[in-house]
């Protein structure tokens, strides 16, 4: 029988002075990274929490009236609208995947500034009004910065468990695109199974018939921070195939890795396949994806043994990838490509 479980790593040397302590955890993150491709952090500093308070401040955007949320709807969605990327996404019947939420990007903490019509991946988000949600966007800036301090940071820790300079990483996420999600997975109702293949929903785990929320997939980027509610269902695929449960726990954060890492490290950091099964009961999470600009060359590392590849830019790879999951369908057209970038030697 099989017992694997996601390691769990205490960073809280990564924002000390001790650098033999800081090393260790490199060292930790390293293998758990080349080895599961997930990870559960603890030891995170006061600013990184998500706790009971800050959650359900973050999560209070359920609660608005159907009318408030249909003005943050995506274009897929309402063709009135003018986002493609940003905004809310609704359940949708007949798919594996079940869930509905909001993606927000960096202009929620930086403001209009770094918003660029012409490329869906740096559009406006929409967000609701103040009057409705007092506190509520200041509550998504705070905790939209905080992770993207806190994935600067363990950047930094896989470039030095890489043997690479702790700033290797830094650049290519200046006027990055990442994405603060909230999410809300219901009980399924019957008629959200019309139309789709059982086998696609139901899946056997620990000898029990559970149905999906979302399908086994892989990220496109390179890493999430997942804040889970106290609800279970996150489960991480092993690398002999075997699922193994990701149990949520309070101010800690389960972190995987994307199929960009992957190519850019050469296989050295894992991207994991992972899923999530219904547990009966309405299930909220929390996802940062770490995401570079779009103009951000991805070429080969100097990594000993590390296959070559044709760099690329990384908003054309990601939309192109990211416009296949079930919330992004149908908008990959929107988006025209840089095309390859041109390398000086």
């Amino acid at each position: 029988m099989h017992t694997h479980q996601i390691p769990h790593i205490n960073v809280a040397a990564l924002f000390g002075l001790d650098t033999e302590a800081q090393a260790l955890v490199d060292a930790h993150i390293q293998t758990a990274a080349r080895d599961e491709g997930m990870m559960v952090i603890t030891g995170l500093p006061s600013w990184a929490k998500l706790g009971a308070v800050r959650r359900r401040e973050l999560l209070a955007l359920f609660g608005l009236l159907p009318h408030q949320i249909r003005g943050l709807a995506r274009w897929h969605f309402d063709r009135t609208r003018p986002n493609v990327y940003r905004g809310w996404f609704p359940l949708q019947d007949g798919e594996a995947t079940y869930k509905q939420g909001i993606d927000m990007g960096p202009d929620v903490a930086f403001g209009p500034s770094v918003v660029d019509p012409t490329d869906p991946l740096c559009e406006a988000t929409p967000l609701p009004d103040e009057a409705a949600l007092p506190g509520w966007r200041q509550a998504v800036k705070d905790y939209y910065l905080a992770m993207d301090r806190l994935s600067r940071v363990l950047m930094q820790s896989i470039a030095r468990g890489l043997g690479l300079a702790p700033g290797t990483f830094d650049a290519a996420f200046n006027g990055g695109v990442s994405t603060l999600r909230l999410l809300h997975y219901p009980v399924r109702t019957e008629s959200s199974f019309v139309g789709v293949d059982p086998q696609e929903v139901w899946v056997e785990s620990h000898g029990v018939q559970r149905y999906l929320l979302a399908r086994d997939h892989v990220d496109s980027g390179f890493m999430t921070l997942l804040a889970q509610d106290g609800v279970d269902g996150l489960q991480a695929q092993h690398r002999d195939g075997t699922w193994v449960n990701v149990p949520p726990q309070e101010n800690a954060l389960a972190v995987n890795f994307g199929k960009v890492l992957e190519l850019w490290t050469g296989g050295l950091i894992r991207a994991t396949r992972h899923r999530v099964l219904g547990a009966g009961r309405e299930r909220y999470s929390v996802p940062f994806f770490y995401e570079a600009r779009p103009d951000a060359v991805i070429a080969p590392l100097p990594l000993a043994g590390a296959p070559a590849f044709e760099p690329f830019f990384f908003g054309d790879h990601f939309w192109a990838v990211t416009t296949r999951f079930v919330e992004q369908k149908g908008v990959a057209h929107l988006r025209t490509p840089r095309g390859r970038p041109v390398m000086v030697a």
